[in-house]
């Protein structure tokens, strides 16, 4: 997005809301899960649609564009997960689509988009070199460029993965990945006013956004990483000014710490994540939170990739649980009642407990139920 259109577009958590409500009769509500031996509870877009929460954007994108009457192709650029998302998006509206994603997509995500009957181009080797070509298509055929995360309708759409967080727990701190920002940019407009912090993660190398945030916008090749979905080498500036005004920090992860994250979520949580959707509960070990959510934004990983990460990464042992001085225990299984609790006789003088020894019965459970 040109920087002067930037400045002049408003986004609000009324936006929000109200992709909120277009989204709800085609997407379900993702589930939290608290990841104990990491203390911080996840949520859980690998789950999502398509297997990402670029779903949401896509499809509050075209529908809020059908409200307006905007019947064109639509053209977008992208690493996988918005391409898969606006392809099915796209299917289940009938509208025409065409994807363009980077030679360096993963197979699994390109299958993806193809499976659901959007046109495939390949070009480039990075994201950007994808969307200049994109940008490109859109100016000679007139086709409608639809933004990854530049864009007011993709960020309101995002925005929805904080208000699902909201209704299902009280978080304190909430962690993003960042690599254009459109995901973070939402939370925040989400969550801001409720009192949450929100916490970006980047990868060490390629961290555009924070180097934005601080004033420098100068084009630096990213690095290679396990996190392709979060390789972007120039942030949205629609989503910089967002930020900008909410976001609390950004936390910088090491590519090693990622990996780590990454088959420690496979093997003790039983979660399968790609690489940026492990980056923000990477993140996490350095921020300080009594209740931590950490957005799993994606789990489109390439089954290569994957066995060989578990083949070769071992994480080091989890440290032993501390018990904490309030923790009630639980009730010895000896002395537990077999019954189920809402068959359970009253504790006061008028209703003993039965023992074998006297073979009485409790006159309170239903009599269908002794027969």
């Amino acid at each position: 997005m040109d920087p002067a259109v930037a400045s002049t577009i408003d986004v609000t958590a009324s936006d929000v809301l109200a992709a909120q409500a277009r989204l709800r009769r085609y997407l379900d509500v993702t589930p939290t899960h608290y990841a104990e031996r990491f203390g911080t509870w996840l949520k859980l877009e690998n789950l999502q649609r398509t297997g990402s929460y670029k779903v949401r954007g896509a499809l509050n994108a075209l529908l809020a564009a059908r409200e307006r009457g905007d019947d064109r192709y639509v053209i977008t650029a992208s690493a996988g997960n918005h391409a898969q998302g606006m392809a099915w998006a796209a299917y289940r509206l009938g509208i025409p689509a065409i994807t363009v994603m980077p030679r360096t997509a993963p197979d699994t995500k390109v299958a993806g988009v193809a499976h659901w009957g959007a046109t495939v181009r390949l070009h480039g080797e990075t994201y950007d070199e994808a969307k200049a070509f994109a940008k490109e298509l859109a100016a000679q055929n007139g086709f409608r460029l639809l933004s990854a995360f530049d864009d007011p309708d993709v960020i309101a759409g995002q925005g929805t993965v904080g208000l699902e967080i909201a209704a299902a727990m009280n978080p304190d701190v909430v962690l993003v990945p960042i690599g254009g920002g459109g995901l973070a940019s939402g939370v925040a407009l989400a969550l801001k006013s409720q009192g949450v912090r929100i916490v970006g993660a980047q990868v060490e190398g390629v961290d555009a956004m924070c180097r934005a945030l601080k004033g420098d916008r100068s084009l630096v090749d990213p690095c290679a990483t396990l996190a392709d979905g979060v390789r972007v080498k120039e942030p949205g500036y629609l989503t910089e000014r967002l930020l900008r005004d909410l976001l609390d920090d950004v936390v910088i992860v090491r590519e090693a710490e990622l990996r780590e994250t990454l088959v420690r979520l496979a093997l003790e949580e039983h979660v399968i994540a790609e690489g940026a959707g492990a980056l923000a509960l990477a993140a996490g070990k350095r921020v300080a939170g009594r209740r931590k959510c950490a957005v799993v934004s994606g789990g489109n990983v390439d089954a290569g990739v994957l066995a060989r990460l578990l083949s070769e990464v071992r994480p080091r042992p989890p440290r032993k649980p501390r018990r904490r001085a309030r923790e009630r225990l639980p009730q010895p299984a000896a002395t537990r009642d077999p019954r189920p609790a809402g068959l359970l006789p009253s504790r006061d003088a008028a209703h003993p407990r039965p023992t074998a020894a006297t073979g009485t019965i409790d006159r309170d459970i239903p009599e269908e139920l002794l027969a």
